[in-house]
């Protein structure tokens, strides 16, 4: 398969026969890759619970919350397409923009001015060490790819890999139908 490069705001998608059960049939957000290392957000892996239930100070409106990935699920982080209406918001390609100021972007919501659409919060996040990542897409544990904020946003979870997969078209969309056990296929 063709590798692209990895870049801020690809997705990482999950190979069907990843093996890792922190990240089987997951796409990442990557929010920050440098030499140093990778920073990115589970996009489909919704919690158990909703994002009231982990703050202190509760939010009229309430909204789901997603598990980012299995390091520090004690920490809150957020996409959304606000742009400069949340300010120190780190931008992202394809409209897209990355954490910001939370206070700010509280108010917004309480106000109604944030939709769900708008905004994904997450608990923990996913990172790779310096290297960590090149070595696992040595081993073609990755599939590269590129989503506008519209898809990102708006895609339920549960047909999240799929559905990125199938938007690639060709050889992807033949992985999305690769079942999640092949031995009970």
């Amino acid at each position: 398969m063709e590798t692209h490069p990895i870049t801020n705001g690809c997705l990482l998608i999950a190979e069907p026969f990843l093996g890792d059960p922190n990240f089987e049939r997951s796409v990442v957000l990557v929010c920050d890759h440098n030499d140093e290392g990778t920073f990115g957000l589970v996009l489909n892996q919704i919690a158990q619970v909703k994002l009231n239930d982990v703050l202190t100070d509760e939010m009229y409106h309430d909204f789901s919350l997603y598990v980012g990935g299995p390091v520090q699920q004690n920490t809150l982080h957020y996409i959304h397409r606000l742009g400069g209406l949340v300010e120190e918001s780190i931008p992202l390609p394809n409209g897209l923009y990355w954490s910001g100021n939370f206070d700010r972007l509280r108010q917004l919501i309480n106000a109604g001015a944030v939709k769900e659409t708008d905004v994904r919060f997450f608990v923990g996040y996913s990172g790779w060490s310096g290297g960590q990542l090149a070595d696992e897409m040595a081993k073609n544990s990755w599939i590269v790819a590129q989503a506008d904020s519209n898809f990102i946003l708006n895609t339920p979870s549960d047909q999240f890999w799929r559905g990125i997969l199938r938007q690639m078209g060709g050889q992807y969309r033949v992985l999305s139908h690769y079942p999640v056990d092949p031995r009970l296929n």
